[in-house]
C-alpha cells in the first residue's frame, strides 16, 4: 500500500514538474520586493505542467534573496542576466505604495532593457505598475486589479486601462488582473503556444477550468447566498443538458418550481448574472468547444449549443471574444485548415483576422452585467 502510494506520487510530480525538452520556451518570473508568493509561482505551476515544453526560472534584480508581501522571504535561483535568453518575462504582482508605484524599483525599470526584442511579456495584477512606469504600455489597452484602477488612471494616462476584462492581448505584451487571473492569462498563453488539447491538459493536472469566463465584477465583494435545498443549482445543470433548446425563462423558473420572478432574483444573487445572459456564456464555452475540436460548420455548431442562427453565434463571439468563429477557430485549433465560415464580419478588425488570424488585442472574460 505504502510502495503504491509513493510510487503514484512519484508520477504526479513528474506529470507536475517535468525536464524542460531541449530548445523548450525559456520563461523567467522577475520577483521584485514585496512580490506575492501566489501569483509568483503560477507561472512554474501551470506553464511548467506542460510536458516539458517550457522552462521556467526565477530571478531577482540583484539575485539575492526577495522579501515577500507575507511572513517569509524566497530565494529566487537567478539574477537578472536570465534575462537576455528569455522567450517570455512575467512579472508577478507586488507589493506596492503611493510613491513606487509611479516610480518602482529603478533597478527592476532598468532590468526591462535587458529583455531583446520579440520577447514577450506579461504582466499579473500590480506588475503592470512596472510595465507602464517603463513606458511599454503607453498607447495600449491594459488592466490590472480592479482596487487599483483609479490610481493606474491617475499615474499613466497614456495607458489605456480597461478594468473590465480578466486580461489583454497584445501579442508581445500580455496584462492581466488580480490573483488567479494570473493563472488565466498563462493557461491562455499554453493555448496559444501548444494549442487547446495540451492547454486543456495543463488546466486538468492544475484542477482549473481551461477557460474561465465573467470579469472581476463577478468577484467584488458579493455575499454568497446561504445554502439551501431551494436554490438555482439544479436547474442549472439542468439547463447545461438542454443548451440546444430554446430555453426560457418561464421554463427555468418552472423546473426550480419558482415564479419567473423569484427565480431571476435568486439566479442572480447566485451568479451575478440574469438567466439570459448566463445561457448565453454556456452556449459560448460550448461552442467554443466545438470549434476547438470538431470541423462542424458554423452553422451546426450554432444549433447544436442553442443559438438561432450562425449569424447570432458571430454576434455574440464577437461581442466576447472580439473574433469570429472561422479566426477562433483558426487561432484555438492546432489542426490544418477547417471547414469555411462564410458570412464574416468585414471591415478593418476583420482584415486583420484574415491576415494575422488574430485581433490586434484580445481580451478574456469581459465582466457580465
Amino acid at each position: 500500500m505504502l510502495i503504491d502510494l509513493a510510487a503514484r506520487a512519484a508520477e504526479l510530480d513528474r506529470l507536475m514538474r517535468p525536464a524542460p525538452r531541449p530548445g523548450a520556451h525559456k520563461v523567467v518570473v522577475l520577483a521584485l520586493d514585496g512580490v506575492y508568493p501566489f501569483e509568483l509561482g503560477i507561472p512554474h505551476r501551470v506553464m511548467g505542467s506542460a510536458d516539458g515544453r517550457y522552462e521556467v526560472l526565477s530571478a531577482s534584480v540583484d539575485g539575492q534573496p526577495v522579501r515577500t508581501d507575507s511572513d517569509l522571504t524566497v530565494t529566487p535561483g537567478h539574477g537578472l542576466e536570465v534575462l537576455a535568453g528569455a522567450d517570455t518575462v512575467v512579472i508577478p504582482p507586488y507589493a506596492i505604495t503611493a510613491a513606487s508605484a509611479a516610480a518602482p524599483d529603478p533597478r527592476a525599470v532598468a532590468a526591462l532593457s535587458r529583455v531583446r526584442p520579440g520577447t514577450r511579456l506579461v504582466s499579473i495584477c500590480t506588475g503592470a505598475f512596472l510595465l507602464a512606469a517603463a513606458g511599454l504600455l503607453d498607447g495600449r489597452r491594459a488592466t490590472t486589479h480592479w482596487a487599483l484602477t483609479d490610481h493606474f488612471r491617475e499615474l499613466f494616462p497614456r495607458v489605456e486601462l480597461d478594468a473590465g476584462v480578466l486580461f489583454v492581448d497584445h501579442g508581445d505584451v500580455l496584462t492581466s488582473a488580480g490573483a488567479a487571473s494570473g493563472v488565466d492569462v498563462c493557461l491562455h498563453l499554453v493555448r496559444q503556444d501548444h494549442g487547446s488539447e495540451v492547454a486543456n491538459q495543463v488546466a486538468r493536472r492544475c484542477v482549473v477550468p481551461p477557460y474561465r469566463d465573467g470579469g472581476q465584477a463577478q468577484y467584488i465583494e458579493r455575499p454568497l447566498p446561504p445554502a439551501s435545498g431551494t436554490g438555482t443549482g439544479p436547474t442549472r445543470d439542468w439547463a447545461l443538458q438542454r443548451l440546444e433548446l430554446p430555453l426560457s425563462l418561464d421554463e427555468l423558473a418552472a423546473h426550480a418550481a419558482m415564479s419567473s420572478r423569484t427565480f431571476a432574483r435568486r439566479f442572480r444573487e447566485e451568479t451575478g448574472l440574469s438567466p439570459g445572459r448566463w445561457l448565453t456564456q454556456q452556449r459560448l464555452r460550448r461552442a467554443r468547444h466545438l470549434l476547438e475540436s470538431s470541423d462542424l460548420p458554423v452553422e451546426r455548431v450554432a444549433h447544436e449549443v442553442g443559438f438561432a442562427t450562425a449569424t447570432s453565434l458571430r454576434r455574440h463571439l464577437a461581442a466576447e471574444a472580439g473574433v469570429a468563429p472561422s479566426a477562433y477557430r483558426r487561432t484555438f485549433r492546432a489542426s490544418g485548415p477547417t471547414s469555411g465560415d462564410v458570412g464574416e464580419a468585414s471591415g478593418p478588425g476583420a482584415e486583420a483576422h484574415r491576415l494575422n488570424g488574430l485581433p490586434p488585442a484580445r481580451t478574456a472574460g469581459r465582466t457580465m452585467h
